[in-house]
């Protein structure tokens, strides 16, 4: 046997095939979205996933002052902060949030579901979210997703 047919295929950085995908957050709950969201920018539902390589598709989220937070969580969902200063306690609700700014309750979500290191932080910069329709990343040609269809 000189020519091996089960060799086990490694995605590296120049064999990556990297898509770009629009993903409307209308309807959808914040939880549910964000795993499925986090999936794709790692990549793990491509055959040729590789766990520390970067081989996830670009995320381009629409309509994220849409999305469903179901329950209490508008009001109980809490996000802390420190300014490093004695007392620097800063509590924010999601309800204040999603008034403020409804890309960051999404992306925060998202970014929570993604690996705590250096990978971690080059897949998070793969995340477009936008309030509203419209996204600047026409010229890439995104492919739109339904992220019902996706297990």
């Amino acid at each position: 046997m000189n020519n091996l047919s089960y060799k086990t295929i490694s995605a590296n950085k120049a064999t990556v095939q990297k898509e770009w995908i629009v993903v409307d957050a209308e309807g959808h709950n914040l939880g549910r979205l964000a795993s499925k969201v986090a999936m794709i920018l790692r990549g793990k539902y491509k055959p040729s996933y590789t766990p520390h390589v970067d081989c996830g598709d670009n995320v381009i989220i629409i309509n994220a002052e849409k999305i469903n937070l179901t329950g209490n969580k508008l009001d109980d969902k809490t996000y802390i902060r420190h300014t490093g200063y004695p007392g620097g306690q800063r509590i924010l609700s999601a309800k204040v949030l999603q008034a403020k700014n409804p890309a960051a309750l999404v992306e925060k979500a998202v970014k929570g579901m993604l690996p705590k290191n250096k990978l971690g932080a080059q897949l998070f910069r793969n995340l477009n979210v936008n309030v509203g329709s419209e996204h600047k990343m026409e010229a890439q040609k995104p492919k739109t997703v339904n992220l019902n269809d996706l297990k």
